[in-house]
């Protein structure tokens, strides 16, 4: 048996409207009202590592690899792995440096266009 620990380039999370309807945690969804400069709190399932020192992209899932191009360019300020209820979390900070509003590339792999 080894760790799992599941290496992300990115920090997707789902659409508000998951937990407007009860089905997620308000850290597990893209603020509604996101705005650059902003620092927000981000949950998710599983204990991953996010790459700190520069700008990842910020996408909404739908699950499964379902992932939408960016919306936002972000750093992440901080990750902490934690358990509850016998399941490995990853909690953390991230602030956005820049909102997408266009079907434009941003990035290419890591690097930010």
């Amino acid at each position: 048996m080894g760790i799992q620990v599941e290496f992300n380039p990115d920090l997707a999370l789902r659409d508000i409207g998951e937990f407007k309807n009860g089905n997620r945690a308000i850290e597990e969804c893209i603020p509604e009202d996101l705005k650059a400069g902003e620092t927000y709190n981000f949950l998710k399932k599983g204990q991953r590592n996010y790459w700190l020192m520069g700008e990842i992209p910020l996408l909404e899932t739908k699950g499964e690899g379902r992932l939408s191009m960016p919306k936002a360019s972000i750093v992440i300020l901080e990750a902490i792995h934690f358990i509850k209820d016998g399941e490995i979390y990853t909690k953390g900070k991230y602030q956005v440096r820049e909102i997408f509003n266009d079907a434009e590339v941003h990035f290419n792999g890591f690097a930010k266009i």
